[in-house]
């Protein structure tokens, strides 16, 4: 198995998923993903030979309809959903660079 994760990884993992972690939560997620890494490398030790490989466990298929043009939302419509607009702009958290939001 895996060294377990430091408190540092897991910060890291949290910066990256937006997530603002008290000190016990770290330790607490810590042992979380250790164990969902743990049973993930469990099944890596499974024996596959002859299975197929498959996307989806039901045998469904894609829709795939026509791309037919139709009628956006009304920008007005939009403003009043939006958490932060000046339209007819809206305010969206930074998403490249630091990851710092906005």
């Amino acid at each position: 198995m895996a060294d377990p994760l430091t408190p540092d990884q897991v910060r890291k993992v949290a910066l990256l998923s937006r997530l603002e972690l008290s000190d016990e939560q770290i330790t607490q997620r810590a042992e979380q993903l250790d164990a969902v890494l743990g049973y993930i490398e469990r099944l890596g030790e499974l024996d596959l030979a002859g299975v197929e490989p498959m996307a989806h466990p039901l045998d469904v298929t894609n829709r795939f309809d026509e791309d037919e043009p139709r009628d956006g939302l009304p920008t007005s419509a939009l403003m009043k959903m939006a958490p932060d607009a000046h339209e007819p702009f809206i305010k969206v958290p930074k998403v490249l660079g630091d990851g710092g939001g906005a």
